[in-house]
Protein backbone atom coordinates (compact mmCIF):
# COMPACT_ATOMS: atom_id res chain seq x y z
CA UNK A 1 0.00 0.00 0.00
CA UNK A 2 1.34 3.02 -0.78
CA UNK A 3 1.32 6.57 1.03
CA UNK A 4 -0.68 8.22 -1.90
CA UNK A 5 -3.84 5.43 -0.50
CA UNK A 6 -3.94 5.66 3.35
CA UNK A 7 -4.15 9.67 2.93
CA UNK A 8 -7.19 9.47 0.95
CA UNK A 9 -8.79 6.84 3.20
CA UNK A 10 -12.33 8.16 3.07
CA UNK A 11 -12.38 10.55 0.19
CA UNK A 12 -14.13 10.16 -3.31
CA UNK A 13 -12.31 8.34 -5.78
CA UNK A 14 -11.95 11.07 -8.71
CA UNK A 15 -14.93 10.12 -11.25
CA UNK A 16 -14.28 9.55 -14.64
CA UNK A 17 -15.30 11.62 -17.49
CA UNK A 18 -16.60 8.57 -19.47
CA UNK A 19 -20.13 8.09 -20.61
CA UNK A 20 -20.80 5.87 -17.91
CA UNK A 21 -19.72 8.83 -14.98
CA UNK A 22 -23.60 9.80 -14.65
CA UNK A 23 -24.39 6.42 -14.49
CA UNK A 24 -22.20 6.07 -11.78
CA UNK A 25 -22.98 9.15 -9.81
CA UNK A 26 -26.66 8.71 -10.01
CA UNK A 27 -26.39 5.33 -8.35
CA UNK A 28 -24.04 6.75 -5.96
CA UNK A 29 -26.95 9.08 -4.91
CA UNK A 30 -29.44 6.98 -4.74
CA UNK A 31 -27.29 4.57 -2.68
CA UNK A 32 -26.39 7.81 -0.39
CA UNK A 33 -30.04 8.64 0.02
CA UNK A 34 -31.20 4.43 0.88
CA UNK A 35 -28.67 4.46 3.49
CA UNK A 36 -29.80 8.02 4.95
CA UNK A 37 -33.80 6.54 4.99
CA UNK A 38 -32.05 3.41 6.66
CA UNK A 39 -29.94 5.08 9.51
CA UNK A 40 -33.17 7.35 9.85
CA UNK A 41 -35.25 4.22 10.54
CA UNK A 42 -32.91 2.46 12.53
CA UNK A 43 -32.83 5.63 14.66
CA UNK A 44 -36.67 5.97 15.00
CA UNK A 45 -36.18 2.17 16.01
CA UNK A 46 -33.20 2.99 18.62
CA UNK A 47 -35.34 5.49 20.37
CA UNK A 48 -36.63 3.82 23.27
CA UNK A 49 -37.64 6.87 25.13
CA UNK A 50 -40.02 7.99 22.03
CA UNK A 51 -41.24 4.08 22.20
CA UNK A 52 -41.82 4.45 25.91
CA UNK A 53 -43.76 7.89 26.00
CA UNK A 54 -46.18 6.59 23.26
CA UNK A 55 -46.63 3.14 24.97
CA UNK A 56 -47.41 5.12 27.99
CA UNK A 57 -49.51 7.77 26.15
CA UNK A 58 -51.74 4.55 24.69
CA UNK A 59 -52.09 2.84 28.10
CA UNK A 60 -53.36 6.24 30.34
CA UNK A 61 -55.80 6.81 27.11
CA UNK A 62 -57.09 2.79 27.61
CA UNK A 63 -57.20 3.24 31.44
CA UNK A 64 -59.17 6.88 31.12
CA UNK A 65 -61.48 4.97 28.99
CA UNK A 66 -62.02 2.29 31.06
CA UNK A 67 -62.55 4.01 34.56
CA UNK A 68 -65.22 5.94 32.19
CA UNK A 69 -66.79 3.08 31.64
CA UNK A 70 -66.48 1.48 35.17
CA UNK A 71 -67.44 5.37 36.52
CA UNK A 72 -71.14 4.77 34.20
CA UNK A 73 -71.65 1.12 35.77
CA UNK A 74 -71.50 1.96 39.23
CA UNK A 75 -73.45 4.80 38.96
CA UNK A 76 -75.92 2.72 36.79
CA UNK A 77 -75.96 -0.21 39.61
CA UNK A 78 -76.36 2.55 42.62
CA UNK A 79 -79.42 4.23 40.87
CA UNK A 80 -80.95 0.83 40.57
CA UNK A 81 -80.08 -0.49 43.94
CA UNK A 82 -81.45 3.10 45.36
CA UNK A 83 -84.59 2.80 43.32
CA UNK A 84 -84.78 -0.65 44.34
CA UNK A 85 -84.50 0.33 48.21
CA UNK A 86 -86.99 2.90 47.97
CA UNK A 87 -89.72 0.68 46.19
CA UNK A 88 -89.58 -1.65 49.25
CA UNK A 89 -88.93 0.50 52.09
CA UNK A 90 -92.27 1.41 53.29
CA UNK A 91 -92.79 4.37 53.36
CA UNK A 92 -93.45 5.57 57.53
CA UNK A 93 -89.69 4.55 57.67
CA UNK A 94 -88.60 6.48 54.40
CA UNK A 95 -90.33 9.33 56.28
CA UNK A 96 -88.24 8.20 59.82
CA UNK A 97 -85.48 8.19 57.94
CA UNK A 98 -85.60 11.27 56.00
CA UNK A 99 -86.08 13.12 59.32
CA UNK A 100 -83.49 11.31 60.78
CA UNK A 101 -81.29 12.65 58.14
CA UNK A 102 -82.28 15.85 58.00
CA UNK A 103 -81.89 16.13 62.12
CA UNK A 104 -77.90 14.58 61.73
CA UNK A 105 -77.52 17.52 58.91
CA UNK A 106 -78.54 19.79 61.17
CA UNK A 107 -76.92 18.93 64.29
CA UNK A 108 -73.67 17.23 63.13
CA UNK A 109 -70.92 18.46 65.23
CA UNK A 110 -72.97 16.80 68.16
CA UNK A 111 -72.84 13.57 66.41
CA UNK A 112 -69.56 14.29 65.76
CA UNK A 113 -68.46 14.38 68.88
CA UNK A 114 -70.06 11.28 70.67
CA UNK A 115 -68.68 9.14 67.89
CA UNK A 116 -65.42 10.25 68.52
CA UNK A 117 -66.23 9.77 72.50
CA UNK A 118 -67.02 6.25 71.57
CA UNK A 119 -64.11 5.66 69.78
CA UNK A 120 -61.95 6.74 72.76
CA UNK A 121 -64.00 4.44 75.35
CA UNK A 122 -63.30 1.36 72.40
CA UNK A 123 -59.90 2.13 72.10
CA UNK A 124 -59.21 2.42 76.02
CA UNK A 125 -61.32 -0.36 76.32
CA UNK A 126 -59.30 -2.60 73.91
CA UNK A 127 -55.72 -1.47 75.09
CA UNK A 128 -56.75 -2.28 78.79
CA UNK A 129 -57.50 -5.70 77.79
CA UNK A 130 -54.44 -6.45 75.84
CA UNK A 131 -52.34 -5.38 79.19
CA UNK A 132 -54.13 -8.32 81.21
Amino acid sequence: MNDDARTNIGTPAPTPAGPGSAELRDQVERTRDELGQTVEALAVKADLKAQAKEKTSAVKGQAAEKAALVTEQIREKTGRAAQLVKDVTPDPLLEKAGQAATAARANHTPLLVVGAAVVVFLLVRRSRGCRR
